[in-house]
């Protein structure tokens, strides 16, 4: 789905999330057998295994990374919390203060969405000092970017983006495993490995261009659509040597636990690169049904120390749907969102 939407004034177009589309799809296994190595994700590769999507008995037992992240780092023990925040009748600025007041502390992280041509920021004076802004910055078909016809727009970006001078999270062509976007591998042939030589050659020109504030977020949806070989998370993996942080899409719509959204990610990943959970929200199904989610939500960050970062879509703008997904549609949900955002886990 996608819609115009004017949340902010540095803002021509919010792309938002796929979540039409998957509304009308089940939980599914987040890889299907055939699927390719991370790190080569040309034809010929090596398959990768199966990866349920069924929440395991307990928290995985993994190695995990305990550094990281490039220009906006990684701290073991620690995650910084955040929000993409477009609350109805108020400007960035006023939503923002709206939480201080309600949690007692600003936003770690906020997410600001791009289109492809858009101009990205080079100031942020909406935000506090602290705050990162993560830019989610939509893609476009992979030709205009491997035939070099974009390399002048891409360049004009990364001039930008070097100008803010302080960290970002550059977020590119997000859940380009689903079947919404036109940066999707579903909507380019099936050809995942375009979504790969698309990435590292913006990756190039924004290295050739001096930037060295951008933390690069290489972020799927929790599961794929359509589930193929081609289409596993896997199979549009850069390499590790273009991805600072690994993101990861998942909302509460049909009733998935936490572990059922972004565990699969978690065991892929975790081990070399910090995990970001990078859209998250919770359908309100009446009674605490949205706080109790919110709340083994915050477990299931407790008990994964390889997560070193949640952006909770925060909003009641979203075009198409009722439910609204800002944090305090109730009291009990705003105080559970409290409770975890004033804890020592998200103290980073």
């Amino acid at each position: 789905m996608s819609a115009a939407h004017r949340p902010s004034p540095w803002l021509t177009r919010r792309r938002v999330l796929g979540l039409g589309a998957l509304a009308a799809v089940p939980a599914v296994t987040l890889a299907v057998r055939g699927a390719r190595s991370p790190d080569a994700p040309g034809a010929g590769a090596a398959p990768a295994p199966a990866v349920s999507s069924q929440p395991p008995t307990s928290a995985p037992a993994l190695r995990v990374v305990t550094d990281g992240g490039g220009p906006v780092p990684f701290v073991a023990g620690k995650a910084m919390l955040g929000s993409y925040v477009g609350l109805k009748g108020k400007t960035l600025e006023q939503s923002l203060r709206l939480r201080r007041q309600q949690l007692g502390r600003d936003q770690r992280i906020v997410n600001l969405f791009y289109d492809w041509t858009d101009i990205l920021l080079s100031a942020a004076p909406e935000l506090p000092a602290r705050t990162v802004p993560m830019i989610s910055w939509a893609g476009t078909k992979y030709a205009d970017i491997t035939s070099g016809a974009s390399d002048a727009l891409i360049a004009r970006a990364a001039r930008r983006v070097a100008r803010y001078g302080k960290p970002v999270m550059l977020r590119f062509a997000w859940e380009m495993n689903g079947g919404w976007f036109e940066w999707g591998g579903a909507k380019n042939g099936g050809h995942s490995e375009g979504y790969v030589k698309s990435w590292r050659r913006i990756h190039k020109i924004f290295r050739d261009a001096g930037v060295r504030n951008a933390s690069w977020v290489w972020s799927p949806n929790w599961n794929s659509s359509p589930t193929a070989a081609w289409n596993t998370p896997q199979s549009y993996y850069p390499g590790d040597a273009y991805v600072d942080w690994v993101g990861v899409s998942g909302y509460n719509l049909h009733r998935e636990s936490p572990e059922a959204l972004f565990d699969g990610i978690y065991q892929l990943y975790a081990a070399k690169k910090p995990i970001v959970v990078t859209e998250v929200g919770a359908v309100d199904r009446g009674g605490r049904t949205k706080a109790d989610w919110i709340t083994v939500f915050d477990q299931w960050v407790q008990d994964r120390p390889g997560v070193g970062a949640v952006v909770w879509f925060d909003t009641d703008t979203h075009p198409g749907y009722d439910e609204k997904w800002r944090v305090d549609t109730d009291p009990q949900s705003l105080a559970a969102y409290r409770e975890m955002a004033t804890g020592p886990r998200f103290s980073g």
